[in-house]
């Protein structure tokens, strides 16, 4: 190997290999300078249990600590909300002296949630003991001020979602249950009433008087026999009045004839009080007894003749005693007839009431356990009432579940990143790779005649000399002027073009992150907007 003639050839092109070592090294060294400080702020938080035990006063929100942060995150992160952080802190505020970054709304929120991170870690796993939550939440910003600013900004959102989402999902919970309680009782006076209702409506033929229906209902019919063998017997002895009358003309018309129950009772007991006397003294309880019942038995005589005396008087006297008698089983017949007949319809009506009375029993009992299952709703909803209000109160004392904060953000002493003396030697070791390359592919694809083992090789022929290729001073003068020019648009022109778009186009780190995008590489260079 011609070692030689190589590094000739190297140092041909070495002006094309410098091109592309300045062109690496002004690229590394540009965007290395250029890219704005990531100072990356964090806090920590907790979840912390309830404070008071579930069994003693349990709260509503049931949530599960993982679930509720990944709820929280979400809204915390819309775009409307992003948009309003962004603007009260000014976070895309101008540098000072520099113009603002032309940033749309949807440039602000995506490259907002990029540079939010939150981690939740712990909590409960699938295998071992139960973990505590934490949550780290970090900013991402070109000012450590800023970055503090902003996490402790997103650590104040996520405390104050969480505190208004638990006591939201509390004091809808209780709104329901409280409407849930309304209605339940409307539903039971409701069905009270249909009650109340339905009792009066069928108040004869209900099922807790039926007994005592029945028991009406036997009595009405023993009292309708006495009254048929009343009416029979005053029938036949009407009939033999009737009867003794047309065969002798006349009827028997004696003291004992005209004589009531009550004076045959009372002669009775005078003639026992008699009796008793004659054995027994005066003071004996018996002959008491008999005085007071003899007493009272005249008492109801004389009332007795004092009708008959004023009926007498107004008695017609050209009536016998025979009609008399006669009007007199009449009207007793009469009494008994319409008597029968009050008794009749008095044992339809308990018939008819006792046959209705096992629907009536049906359709009640419906009708009640219908209100005690309503009832049932009614007094589990009051439970459950107590208990949403409960909840209610521990969630607004902050004594269920809740996030606390472990540790405030700081602003950081250090940047994060990027990493500027690895990007300038990336941009320089590019540029020394780019131009080793350009120069071999050069030499490989040129096929010229450049030494004289090349003319033996080819054409067989033996060179006495070889002359180089010699150039006048006005082309090496035009061949520098070239070099030069390119190595100042390299070292100047490229820097400046870079300040410019990354000053008055678009800040150069979403260049780089739409590139990375497209190629495949999000997420490769995480560097924040340059912020004031």
């Amino acid at each position: 190997m011609d070692l030689k003639f190589y590094l000739s050839l190297f140092l041909r092109r070495l002006p094309y290999f410098l091109f592309f070592v300045a062109l690496g090294s002004a690229l590394g060294i540009t965007v290395a300078r250029i890219l704005p400080p990531v100072y990356v702020a964090e806090a920590r938080l907790v979840v912390e249990s309830e404070q008071i035990p579930g069994d003693l006063a349990a709260s509503t929100v049931r949530t599960e600590a993982s679930e509720q942060l990944q709820i929280i995150q979400q809204r915390i992160l819309t775009r409307d909300r992003l948009l309003e952080m962004a603007n009260r802190l000014r976070i895309y505020a101008p540098a000072d002296g520099g113009p603002p970054p032309r940033l749309t709304p949807d440039e602000i929120v995506a490259d907002l949630r990029k540079r939010i991170r939150i981690v939740t870690s712990g909590g409960i796993q699938p295998r071992g003991p139960v973990q505590a939550t934490l949550v780290s939440v970090s900013f991402e910003a070109s000012s450590a001020t800023l970055s503090a600013t902003v996490a402790n900004e997103v650590v104040t959102m996520i405390l104050q979602e969480n505190v208004a989402m638990r006591t939201s999902v509390a004091g809808q919970t209780l709104d329901f249950f409280v409407q849930e309680v309304a209605r339940l009782d409307q539903e039971l006076a409701r069905r009270s009433a249909a009650i109340l209702a339905f009792k009066e409506a069928n108040k004869d033929a209900l099922p807790d008087s039926l007994d005592f229906r029945r028991s009406q209902q036997s009595a009405a019919q023993e009292r309708l026999v006495q009254v048929e063998r009343e009416e029979a017997a005053l029938k036949d002895r009407r009939a033999r009045l009737v009867q003794l009358y047309e065969q002798t003309g006349r009827i028997d018309a004696g003291p004992a004839a005209s004589q009531s129950a009550e004076e045959r009772q009372l002669q009775a007991l005078r003639d026992q009080l008699t009796g008793a006397l004659a054995v027994l003294s005066p003071e004996n309880p018996r002959v008491r007894l008999l005085q007071a019942q003899i007493d009272a038995l005249e008492k109801v005589v004389a009332g007795q003749m004092a009708g008959r005396g004023a009926a007498a008087s107004g008695v017609d006297p050209a009536l016998t005693v025979y009609e008399m008698q006669l009007a007199d089983l009449d009207g007793q017949l009469d009494f008994l007839a319409r008597q029968k007949t009050q008794l009749e319809e008095r044992l339809e009506a308990l018939r008819i009431s006792i046959e209705a009375t096992p629907g009536n029993a049906i359709t009640l009992d419906t009708l009640e356990r219908d209100q005690a299952n309503t009832r049932g709703q009614y007094d589990q909803a009051v439970a459950n009432k107590a208990r949403a209000e409960t909840g209610d109160i521990i969630e607004a004392l902050a004594r269920g579940q809740r996030i606390t904060v472990i540790e405030q953000a700081i602003a950081p002493r250090e940047p994060d990143r990027p990493n500027r003396p690895l990007i300038a030697a990336a941009g320089v070791g590019g540029g020394f790779v780019l131009g080793l390359g350009f120069v071999m592919l050069l030499e490989l694809t040129n096929t010229a005649v450049r030494r004289s083992a090349d003319i033996t090789a080819r054409l067989g022929v033996v060179p006495l000399a070889t002359l180089p290729l010699m150039r006048t001073r006005g082309q090496i003068r035009r061949r520098r002027a070239v070099i030069l020019g390119a190595f100042a648009l390299v070292v100047l022109a490229i820097p400046a073009g870079l300040w410019a778009v990354d000053t008055y186009y678009r800040p150069l780190d979403l260049i780089l992150d739409q590139v990375l995008g497209r190629l495949g590489l999000a997420g490769g260079i995480a560097v924040p907007v340059a912020a004031g």
